[in-house]
């Protein structure tokens, strides 16, 4: 049976263009045409958002704020403005909500819809993305590229094919050529570290690992393999969940020399909760947990728990409870080769306090 005939979905993959920074552009026009950051440039700062103006250069999302302006000398960097990219995010959903109820948000600016059925009947799926594009313009002055196909996979690769303000298709006919010409790299599920393992056996392409059969990659990748398995074939059978809840968000940083100096440890720690809260707050997510995570250089993994009675929201809180974490394990018994910091246990601001808990776990 033809595996395409039997998921007859039809997904979206909206994904907004350089979000953050495009809002900004909007709302200040003395910014537009510009290499802008949105984030801080001071030692501990990291780019949230660049705009495409400032990508040309190099600059990225997560990336330190010093770094980012050594490679563009010009970029102008402003303060995040979460309250505002929540309203424009809010807005975009309800354009959503015109086409679909299923609806599955990733972040503040992107998202999947399945529109297989839609409010307005509309047969064609490309005809629903153009429609939600042209909407996003009218409506918020902003660009949103769009992927349009039978799985969620190949919608979210689509989407960034044409970016900015772009539209891609691929057709059921299409899914196994479409991922056949494809970096590793770039498949959803596939990081870096993941990919640079499959560069060393020598698995680069999409064809590179359709080659490699289930057994190979079950050796080599354990539990994961059986989803890059079909992902070489186009086969992704994940549905569109409208009400998925997030356990956690989490980062990570693995380091080119073992660290065991407390005053470095800590830069790096202060680095890694940076970009957890642009992480959390991209997602609109709050928790009571904090987690610290430390690989040792023998690859041993200590995590460290606090639990706060109310939901965390302040930046300085988050840094200081992971700084508090990390320094109760110092002197480390070997250097740190990664430190990781999450906030997990998340729920809603209103529900029951709990009093606060150290839970230890290695």
């Amino acid at each position: 049976m033809d595996f395409a005939a039997s998921l007859p979905r039809k997904i979206i993959h909206i994904d907004m263009d350089a979000f953050y920074a495009s809002v900004e552009q909007r709302d200040d026009p003395s910014l537009r045409g510009k290499p802008l950051a949105v984030g801080g440039a001071g030692p501990r700062g990291v780019v949230a958002a660049a705009s495409y103006e400032a990508r040309v250069f190099g600059v990225r999302s997560a990336m330190p704020g010093g770094r980012a302006r050594r490679l563009c000398p010009d970029l102008l960097f402003v303060p995040p403005r979460f309250d505002a990219y929540r309203a424009v995010s809010e807005q975009i959903h309800r354009i959503f909500a015109r086409f679909t109820d299923i609806i599955q948000p990733l972040s503040l600016d992107e998202a999947y819809l399945d529109v297989t059925e839609n409010r307005l009947g509309i047969a064609s799926a490309t005809y629903v993305a153009q429609e939600l594009r042209r909407l996003i313009r009218e409506e918020t002055g902003l660009t949103a590229s769009a992927g349009v196909s039978y799985n969620k996979l190949l919608a979210k690769l689509a989407s960034d094919q044409n970016k900015p303000d772009g539209l891609c298709v691929v057709r059921p006919e299409e899914g196994e050529a479409f991922i056949a010409a494809m970096p590793v790299s770039r498949i959803h599920g596939i990081g870096p570290v993941t990919a640079r393992r499959m560069a060393t056996l020598g698995i680069e392409t999409g064809t590179d690992l359709k080659k490699r059969d289930l057994t190979f990659l079950q050796k080599h990748f354990g539990k994961a393999a059986t989803y890059y398995y079909g992902a070489a074939r186009g086969i992704d059978d994940r549905p569109v969940r409208d009400r998925e809840t997030r356990k956690s968000v989490s980062v990570e940083d693995t380091f080119a020399t073992d660290l065991t100096d407390e005053t470095a440890l800590i830069h790096e720690l202060a680095q890694v909760a940076e970009r957890l809260c642009i992480r959390i707050d991209r997602a609109g997510a709050v928790g009571r947990t904090v987690t610290l995570k430390i690989k040792l250089a023998d690859f041993r993994i200590l995590t460290r728990s606090r639990t706060h009675p109310q939901p965390v929201h302040d930046r300085a809180q988050i840094f200081e409870t992971g700084c508090a974490l990390l320094r109760a394990e110092l002197p480390l018994p070997l250097g740190a080769r990664l430190l990781g910091l999450g906030l997990h246990n998340l729920a809603a601001e209103e529900e029951t306090a709990e009093p606060d808990q150290l839970e230890l776990a290695i």
